[in-house]
């Protein structure tokens, strides 16, 4: 069939570009969107609530990489998913919402499920929320989603389509695009980037969440940044969701302890620092400024982290850090680091935070260890406001990205 209903084509198109799952939970509002699933090949998984559909829609994000879609009705089943759609923004974490709306809300007072403004309510908690009032503007809504979870920071968002749309016989979407190359943002800026950890005595490079994006593709043991890291002989920390991204036993590595009134000396004491795809938020630092004095460098798919008073770089790169510190593993010469870190050093600091933790918080540090040996390598762990969380985070080596969220 080249014409389907509206809500059908969506689902159509969802599936010709990779979505293989949706969640949510059909109601008269959305039916029409419900229409088109199991005839397109996607499988529904059904919640008990739509806060329910939205975090399994964020977890299925974190554990595949791929965006996770939800659909969900009219009024309140859009406002009981905002709460993971606020979480989804907070992680950077694609999700791509999309609801049913009021077809019309400027004369008719009253109607099922109506609220004074749906569309603003949701932009409060995610990247944008739009309306689309045409078939076309709805297949451009959703394209301009997904080329947006590729090239950008990756953060949820919100399309709604009315409810008479959505039932209304529409022609077939557009063919998918092919994926964004971004090398072109790679490229410029490695032998630049290398130059000056080349040059540098005391190099340190800081790891965040957003550095973790794609690392999975050909495996963290060839990942760039422990390349970079053993070219260079850097030191490295990494921020709580940069876990993994650092090997646990390099021996430079001064571990997740950013939160440690000590890191900043660290940090002054570096003259040269890398930011690779962190903003450090309040959470990472819990201090107004990460420490540094010396030149630091920014690689942030972020434009507003580029300007932050946190990392407060004089090179400013907007680009994808996977891609960029890939072209300088490149272009970095092999053995070209001659640092003045001392191992000892940093094994001695190391010592002092994971004590620090442990007198804060007694008896804890055993229990990771516990669970450290003898969980499976590919466990997934989520985290919430806990104790053992927070020694967790600070204490637990993971030995790859993408596997502790919290």
């Amino acid at each position: 069939m080249v014409t389907r209903p509206l809500g059908a084509q969506i689902s159509h198109m969802l599936k010709d570009r990779g979505v293989d799952v949706i969640f949510g939970i059909p109601g008269v509002h959305n039916i029409e969107m419900y229409r088109g699933i199991e005839e397109a090949g996607i499988t529904h998984v059904l919640a008990r609530h739509e806060q329910g559909a939205g975090f399994m829609a964020d977890g299925y994000a974190r554990a595949t990489g791929r965006p996770g879609v939800a659909y969900v009705i009219t009024g309140p089943g859009l406002c009981n998913i905002m709460t993971p759609m606020g979480q989804a923004y907070s992680d950077s974490v694609p999700m791509l919402v999309l609801s049913s709306c009021l077809d019309e809300t400027a004369f008719r007072k009253g109607q099922l499920h109506q609220m004074k403004d749906q569309e603003g309510a949701a932009a409060c908690v995610c990247d944008w929320s739009e309306t689309a009032h045409t078939a076309e503007a709805a297949y451009g809504l959703v394209d301009k989603a997904i080329i947006e979870f590729e090239v950008q920071r990756q953060r949820p968002k919100h399309i709604q389509v009315p409810i008479g749309l959505l039932g209304s016989d529409a022609p077939a979407p557009p063919k998918p695009h092919h994926s964004v190359a971004r090398f072109d943002q790679a490229i410029s800026g490695a032998e630049a980037i290398a130059g000056l950890l080349t040059d540098a005595r005391k190099p340190l490079l800081v790891f965040g969440g957003g550095a973790a994006k794609g690392h999975l593709i050909d495996g963290i043991e060839n990942s760039p940044y422990r390349t970079v890291l053993r070219k260079s002989r850097a030191a490295s920390f990494c921020t709580y969701a940069g876990r993994g991204l650092v090997a646990p036993d390099d021996p430079l590595f001064f571990g997740s302890y950013l939160a440690k009134d000590g890191s900043a000396k660290i940090l002054t004491e570096a003259d040269l620092v890398l930011f690779v795809g962190t903003d450090l938020a309040e959470v990472d630092l819990w201090r107004e400024h990460a420490g540094h004095e010396a030149r630091a460098i920014v690689i942030n798919t972020d434009p507003g982290v580029l300007g932050a008073t946190s990392v407060a770089g004089d090179g400013l790169y907007n680009a994808n850090a996977l891609y960029l510190m890939n072209a300088v593993a490149q272009v970095l010469e092999d053995g070209s680091g001659d640092t003045d870190w001392s191992e000892d050093a940093v094994t001695v600091a190391r010592t002092r935070f994971r004590a620090e933790t442990d007198t804060a918080r007694p008896g804890i540090v055993p229990i990771v260890e516990a669970l450290a040996v003898g969980l499976p390598k590919d466990t997934m762990y989520y985290s919430d406001m806990t104790q053992f969380a927070y020694v967790a985070k600070e204490v637990w080596d993971m030995d790859r990205p993408g596997h502790w969220h919290h």
